[in-house]
């Protein structure tokens, strides 16, 4: 591990879990682990630079077609790429066509950039997810595939048992709360051969088990905000990313801010 390598630039590519949901600043936008991650190099590096093309609700297929090209052509020294789960998560899935357009996109991104980063998603421990598990699993042997074959790093988060805990996850049980963020920032730290700061696998404490009604009323928030409208985004054929450019669309100078 060199504990003293430097990076540049990092350009960040795929859905929502890149864009940063649900780590929401006090002015209602997300922050995320990429920010975090770009704030800690940028700490390390002056004038480190930073694009983020993620946009939640992104198919692997609209991942390569609109951001794959623009992130070739930043030649940054890093580059991560995470998409695919999306696809994986829908009642039909084509998985040949999902592994198809993936390698693609390593192939395109691979040779434009130092490092490229690929994960294994995180998943959340319940009932919903064991149905999707198989697809997921096959995805990330395949990211294995790619990786070894193109040189590219992966971040296991599938893997650490803390991510796969409830209290990580946010209401709409899809995406990380701040604190899953922050450990998905120090997994890729880590991953780049830099200092640990925390270990990112550390097991929360035991919790005491909410009682019934503090389930049900969790569960019926959950279905009114957050699985009614996307049920119908399904049906309508919309998503929550329609129209919506990405969060830092330039490779340009990361102005550091403070990460609480």
């Amino acid at each position: 591990m060199d504990l003293n390598a430097s990076y540049t630039s990092l350009v960040t590519v795929g859905d929502s879990f890149t864009e940063g949901m649900s780590d929401r600043l006090p002015d209602g936008s997300y922050r995320g682990w990429a920010d975090l991650l770009a704030a800690r190099l940028a700490a390390r590096t002056p004038g480190f630079r930073y694009a983020n093309l993620a946009v939640r609700g992104k198919l692997i297929s609209q991942i390569v077609d609109e951001q794959v090209d623009v992130a070739a052509a930043m030649q940054a020294d890093v580059v991560t790429l995470v998409g695919g789960l999306n696809d994986t998560l829908r009642p039909k899935c084509d998985m040949a066509m999902v592994c198809g357009r993936l390698e693609e996109a390593v192939e395109r991104l691979a040779p434009s950039c130092k490092q490229l980063v690929l994960m294994r998603s995180p998943g959340r421990n319940g009932p919903v997810f064991q149905r999707f598990r198989p697809r997921m699993e096959e995805l990330f042997a395949f990211i294995d595939s790619l990786a070894s074959r193109h040189g590219a790093l992966v971040v296991d988060l599938y893997g650490a048992e803390v991510l796969g805990d409830q209290r990580m996850w946010d209401i709409d049980r899809l995406h990380l709360t701040a604190e899953g963020h922050r450990r998905v920032a120090e997994a890729i730290w880590q991953a780049l051969g830099l200092e640990a700061e925390d270990d990112w696998q550390a097991v929360l404490p035991p919790s005491v088990a909410p009682g019934w009604t503090t389930r049900r009323t969790t569960d019926l928030r959950f279905a009114r905000e957050h699985l009614v409208p996307w049920i119908g985004r399904r049906l309508t054929g919309r998503s929550s990313g329609d129209g919506r450019a990405p969060k830092r669309a330039e490779l340009l100078p990361y102005e550091n801010e403070p990460l609480s």
